[in-house]
Parts: C-alpha cells; sequence; structure tokens
C-alpha cells in the first residue's frame, strides 16, 4: 500500500476538493418547433411541444 511521505497541506488538499464544485453551464437545445432554446429531454415551455406532440397549453409570459 502507499503511504506518504509528507503531510499534504490544507491549501493542496482543498484544491483537490474544489474542483469537483465547479458551476456547469446548463446544455441548452432549441425547440424543433418553435426554435426557442430549453433543457433537453423536457417539455418546450414557450409552445408546450415534445416529441413533436402537443402535450400541454403554453404559459403565458405577461
Amino acid at each position: 500500500m502507499a503511504v506518504p511521505k509528507n503531510k499534504a497541506s490544507k491549501a493542496r488538499t482543498r484544491r483537490k476538493h474544489s474542483i469537483n464544485s465547479k458551476l456547469r453551464v446548463p446544455n441548452l437545445v432549441t425547440c424543433s418547433n418553435c426554435g426557442a432554446m430549453k433543457l433537453p429531454h423536457r417539455v418546450c415551455p414557450k409552445c408546450g411541444f415534445y416529441k413533436g406532440k402537443q402535450v400541454m397549453e403554453p404559459q403565458d409570459l405577461d
């Protein structure tokens, strides 16, 4: 089993932990019906279409 020769500093340890906590930009795709940006595999909030079918009424953005 590997044994560390020296103690890892707090900065080095925290840097390793912080790599996984970065923010990611959501992956957006265009709606095939209206062309609005939406999350993949979800109903379009503008037109209410999913996979070419009307599944809900579009929301009114007043």
